[in-house]
């Protein structure tokens, strides 16, 4: 028998009613949120950055592929990782499904990494997915847009992650998601630890590209719709602990 607070329908419906109004007011927070996020000023580019990509060599401008905006996902694949992020691994299983209505609407949606073309690709035919995926591997735009740290950087122990000053010392407990993480990925916690998730937006006019949006952390949340799923279910959450894996690591059926 569930604890769970039972009604009638009349219940239901009142209950569900009220929730409606929070949920509305929500909508359009979210629009003004939108909003504010478009009127940020732009910051132009000047440096040049390098990227391998599938159809060779390429610019920053190069990677909007025709389109006057381009949506960049940080994608935690490390120069010395195995695999990719499983988190990172679950937002990326939806890219394919909207990445062609975003193409089709001036938007182009890449991946960037620090790894590799080819470690890339392989990553790629593994996970099944086609939606562009380029390597930064040598560029200094991944730290740049603050989503890489050196060994340097981790040995002096903080950084600017999230807008914010954030402590990455390697954690060397040997449990815990840190720890599971690097682990799935091929790596210790220290090198899994130098690379970290986000998202970052550019406009291109008249040949010169501009910085228009970054976001980091639990700012992706939105971009995971596996959470958004979870949050509209019974139970919402109910984690425990890290349960995710990547799609092709779950026991069949």
């Amino acid at each position: 028998m569930t604890e769970h607070k039972t009604g009638s329908r009349e219940d239901w419906l009142a209950a569900r009613r009220e929730l409606l109004d929070a949920e509305k007011e929500h909508t359009r927070r979210g629009d003004e949120l939108a909003r504010q996020r478009q009127r940020l000023p732009w910051v132009r580019i000047d440096k040049d950055y390098t990227f391998d990509t599938d159809e060779g060599s390429a610019s920053l401008a190069d990677l909007f592929r025709g389109r006057s905006q381009l949506l960049v996902y940080h994608f935690m694949l490390g120069p010395d990782y195995k695999a990719g992020c499983p988190s990172c691994s679950a937002i990326a299983d939806g890219f394919d499904g909207f990445a062609i209505h975003l193409a089709n609407h001036d938007v182009m949606l890449t991946a960037v990494s620090r790894a590799p073309l080819t470690n890339i690709q392989a990553y790629k035919r593994r996970m099944g997915w086609s939606f562009p995926w380029d390597s930064s591997y040598g560029s200094d735009f991944n730290y740049d847009f603050g989503v890489s740290t050196t060994e340097e950087q981790q040995r002096q122990g903080v950084v600017d992650y999230n807008f914010a000053p954030v402590d990455v010392k390697p954690r060397l407990a040997e449990d815990g998601p840190v720890a599971e993480f690097a682990k799935t990925v091929g790596t210790d916690v220290a090198t899994f630890l130098r690379e970290a998730p986000g998202m970052s937006a550019f406009a291109l006019e008249d040949g010169v590209v501009y910085h228009t949006y970054s976001a980091y952390a639990r700012g992706l949340d939105g971009l995971w719709s596996m959470y958004q799923w979870l949050d509209r279910a019974p139970k919402g959450r109910n984690e425990t602990g890290v349960w995710w894996r990547r799609h092709d690591e779950y026991d069949a059926g």
